[in-house]
């Protein structure tokens, strides 16, 4: 299979479970109510945990590649300065976003990483693949939750916009593999950057949101999360 192809039908394969996350919330009833509580909060954990999986594992590990310790710090605060001013923004609007925001935020610069992974014939590749498909379970789940109870965008309409952004995963990757893989800083620059703008989501909006009263499987779910991502960066790297 040629580098292009990979690269198409791997971000495709990753973006398709975003729709998938948000079906399976559509569709999701648990009784009693407590177990239901329970695991909700549990999946926002989880995706949260995976989220800090991908600034740990490979968002930071390949954007700090070749670049000096102050232009990576700073990419990483100007993600979250920015993200911080956006999330205002929703807040003041009542404009509740945050879960897609932090979807999107992972899923087009590793997508853009893949891309250009692939044209400099890397090994993270696959890995990035499998971390991207692993985070918009959970996040496409999360989203879909979360912008049925706002006013963002009408019901009917959230799953059929959640089908279009997979689209934008073979898009980013074909970017990076034409584009961005010239210009390798660039990509490091984009993944620090998110990086920045997902720890910020994760402990502003994502981690709070998590939290249940009297109850520890959510915080167990994050633990989970980040064990899922480290099992794939220790099999696939």
């Amino acid at each position: 299979m040629s580098g292009i192809l990979e690269v198409i039908v791997l971000t495709t394969l990753a973006g398709s479970t975003i729709p998938i996350g948000g079906f399976l919330a559509k569709i999701e009833r648990i009784h009693p109510r407590w177990l239901e509580e329970e695991f909700r909060h549990s999946i926002i954990a989880f995706g949260g945990g995976v989220l800090l999986a991908a600034v740990a594992l490979v968002l930071v590990p390949v954007g700090i590649t070749e670049m000096h310790p102050l232009t990576a710090a700073g990419a990483i605060l100007m993600g979250g300065i920015c993200f911080m001013f956006l999330d205002r923004m929703l807040e003041k609007h009542q404009n509740s976003a945050s879960q897609m925001i932090a979807m999107l935020l992972d899923f087009i610069p590793e997508s853009l990483a893949l891309g250009a992974t692939f044209a400099n014939g890397g090994s993270v590749g696959m890995l990035l693949a499998i971390l991207i498909g692993l985070q918009n379970l959970p996040e496409g789940f999360n989203a879909y939750r979360e912008l049925r109870t706002s006013e963002t965008m009408k019901r009917h309409l959230i799953l059929p916009g959640f089908c279009l952004l997979v689209l934008l995963g073979p898009l980013s990757g074909l970017i990076g593999y034409y584009l961005l893989s010239q210009v390798p800083q660039l990509v490091g620059m984009t993944m620090l950057f998110a990086a920045g703008g997902i720890l910020y989501l994760t402990f502003q909006d994502i981690a709070p949101q998590a939290k249940l009263a009297r109850r520890w499987a959510p915080a167990l779910g994050a633990v989970l999360g980040f064990v899922f991502g480290l099992i794939a960066q220790m099999v696939i790297a």
